[in-house]
Formats: structure tokens, sequence, C-alpha cells
């Protein structure tokens, strides 16, 4: 069965909402994963839409695939505790609910349950999303998935209080950064406020979020900085550096702390696009990107494997780092020349 976009009258949201709302009507299973390495508005849309159904009678199995390893920075999200290992949610649920995956691959080991289970379906708001699952609920427009699944719970029946609030909050804060990115509009502003009316303390979110980091990020934020390298004459300019998980490491840190590092060499002024290259430690290198307006970074992700936002995309690499910027340079270079400058809807909540 496949339905709709939001964006086509809302077809495929009014067909999620009866999925749901009969699957958990019956105490059917459900299980819900949001992206490896999952960020702000992929868990947050999970532990709400989770909540939501499980206060509706469904049996619900919240998870992300593997590693299975919960970002510090979040696991104050309430419903964290309730997430389970992906090796533990059953291979045929009645009901499975893809949470922010831009794509197939991002959601590793579980994107089998795309076909295990009875029905599946996928609530999303990359702009790279190719439109894969029985049911899709896929908005490029909207700032972040929590917006969608703001819809999908009011369409449910599901009362918000301040528990589903500050999940969907951390969501929507996140991905418009703090709403300071194009992608935040009017209806931003306004979900913002209704989730203000339940109680939630916005600013304690906003801290926790934004403003909150063991010291040794200070310390990789200095080692990384100092790497970075300006190349004006790259696309309409490039600033780029790198880290190593083992770095962070060394320096008392989880791998995920080197994700907000982008949002730091983003504000260099003299480079439209700002990259990070992530080392793990299996040798890839998970590359993130942020444009300041001229490059569409969705376009150079999707040539190189990955996907995202105009202004926002990321995707992994598997030759060495000279080999990976290098490859890099020659995309940009490509994109820019084949495609007009165009205003920026900047966007974050990818992994990479």
């Amino acid at each position: 069965m496949t339905a709709g976009t939001f964006g086509e009258a809302g077809g495929g949201a009014r067909t999620a909402v009866k999925v749901l709302r009969s699957a958990a009507a019956a105490g059917a299973t459900v299980v819900l994963s949001g992206h490896v390495q999952p960020d702000a508005d992929a868990l947050g849309s999970t532990l709400a839409l989770a909540e939501g159904l499980r206060r509706q009678g469904a049996h619900v199995y919240a998870t992300f695939p593997g590693p299975f390893t919960l970002p510090e920075s979040l696991g104050w999200l309430p419903g964290a505790a309730t997430l389970v290992p992906s090796a533990e949610v059953p291979p045929h649920p009645d009901v499975f609910v893809s949470l922010d995956a831009s794509s197939t691959g991002r959601l590793g080991e579980l994107a089998a349950l795309l076909e295990g289970a009875g029905t599946s379906v996928v609530v999303d708001h990359h702009a790279s999303n190719p439109g894969f699952g029985g049911v899709r609920v896929i908005d490029p427009h909207a700032p972040a998935t929590v917006t969608l699944v703001a819809r999908l719970l009011d369409g449910l029946g599901v009362e918000w209080d301040a528990q589903l609030a500050t999940c969907l909050y951390a969501g929507l804060a996140a991905d418009t950064g703090s709403f300071r990115f194009g992608n935040t509009a009017p209806a931003t502003h306004e979900l913002a406020a209704r989730l203000l009316r339940t109680g939630i303390d916005h600013a304690a979110i906003s801290q926790r979020l934004f403003d909150t980091a063991p010291f040794g990020w200070l310390r990789l934020l200095s080692l990384v900085t100092g790497r970075a390298q300006l190349e004006p004459a790259v696309g309409a300019g490039l600033v780029w550096t790198w880290a190593t998980t083992a770095e962070a490491r060394d320096r008392g840190l989880a791998g995920d702390q080197l994700e907000a590092l982008v949002d730091v060499v983003r504000s260099t002024q003299e480079a439209d696009v700002a990259c990070v290259l992530k080392g793990q430690d299996d040798g890839s290198w998970a590359v993130s990107m942020r444009s300041r307006g001229a490059t569409d970074v969705a376009r150079v992700a999707i040539a190189l494997g990955g996907g995202g936002h105009r202004a926002a995309a990321g995707y992994t690499s598997r030759v060495d780092r000279d080999a990976t910027v290098a490859a890099l340079r020659r995309e940009l270079g490509a994109t820019l020349t084949s495609s007009p400058a165009a205003p920026a809807a900047p966007a974050a909540g990818l992994a990479h």
C-alpha cells in the first residue's frame, strides 16, 4: 500500500493516522525507529509518537539502529529509558514507523522491517528522501520531523502534556537552530507557542541542547579549529577541518560530541560551505556539510552517497581523508557551475 506525501492534500498523513489508530485500538505491535546516530529531532519524534501510541493502547517498541548507544547529550529526554536495543524488537511487527530517516540506509539493520512489517510508515522532512515505505508522510518544507509527528498526534486524538511537548520542542529547537535558520516560518513559532503552553521549561531544554558540554569539548574544539583550512577558490568558498572518535575519547568524550563541531565552523564569513570530517573507528569518515546559501549541499551529498537538505547535508566516505576532501572539492565545483544560487533554508537533523 502506498499513500501520497503530506504535501499532497495530507493523503499520507490521513492514511498514517488510520493505520496507527487501528493498530492502537487492536493493541497491535508497533516498532518505531529514528535513524542511526540519532539527533534531537529523530529521538524527539520517536519518543513522542511512541508515548502517544502507548496511551492509545498499542504495544510499542522504540529503538534506533546499532551501534545502540544513546547520546549522553540526549539521555535526559522524557521516555529515553524506554528505548530498547534493535536486536530486541520483533522482526515482523504489525506496523513499523521510520522517523527522520532520509533513506533506507539510514535505518541500518532495521531497514529489513520495511518489508517484514505488516505495514510500514515513513515520517520524514528531508528533501533528499526518495520516497520509500508503504505509507509516506514526507514533507521537505517541514522544519523538522517533530512537526509532522505533532500533526499525527493530533490526528490520533492524543492530548499534549509536558512530557510529549519536551520531546517535540527539543527536535524543533535543534532543527531550526533555536529558530535562527531559514526553515523557521510563522507556523514554526505557532507550534513552539503551543508547546510552551503545556508548561515546559524551554530555557532548560535549550541550555541542555546548545549550552552544555564537558570541558573536554573545549579542548577538542581548540584542536579542530586549529586545523581548519580555508579554500576560497573551491566552489563558493570552502572551510573544512577534521577530528576522529579516538581524539574525542582521548579527551574523555563520546563520539557524538563531534556532531556540534560543524555548527562552529559554519560561522566562517569567507566560505559558503563548511565541512567537518569525523573519523570513525572503522576507518570511514562521516562528513557533515553546511551552506550559507549559495550552494546546495544536498546535491553534493547525494552525488557522494548521502543526502539531506539544501543547507545541511552529510554522507559517509570510505576512502582516506585526502581522497575524501579531493572528491568533495570536485563535487562542490560541479554543483556550483550546474546549479543557480537559491535562498537558503538551513536545517539540521543529520547524524552526519
